[in-house]
């Protein structure tokens, strides 16, 4: 499946989603039928996320390696993969080379 190149009919709240300092940055979209997704930057280094709602993270550019909570195996993920993050769960994401870009997705 593609990866969207834009969305339509959109709100988008302007008010950035700022972590660890600067190095992940997101923006949220609000989509008709309550849907919710951000667009996002995460630099190069390690981060720990927690989640409350299910996601699918979507890599739009550059690369990635993933461990989910409760896991010790690590996936890498480059442009055009996506993972999936269990609700009340969380992932520690490292990025080593360029900026890694992405669509996180909240499911129900």
């Amino acid at each position: 499946m593609p990866l969207p190149s834009q969305f339509t009919g959109v709100t988008v709240i302007t008010k950035a989603n700022v972590y660890f300092n600067g190095k992940v940055v997101s923006h949220t979209l609000l989509l008709p039928g309550n849907a919710k997704k951000t667009l996002g930057l995460i630099y190069p280094g390690t981060y720990h996320f927690g989640t409350d709602a299910s996601e699918r993270m979507e890599i739009t550019a550059g690369a990635c390696k993933v461990t989910l909570d409760g896991q010790t195996s690590t996936q890498a993920y480059a442009t055009g993969t996506f993972f999936d993050v269990p609700a009340k769960s969380g992932f520690t994401i490292e990025v080593a080379g360029d900026i890694c870009e992405y669509i996180c997705s909240f499911l129900p």
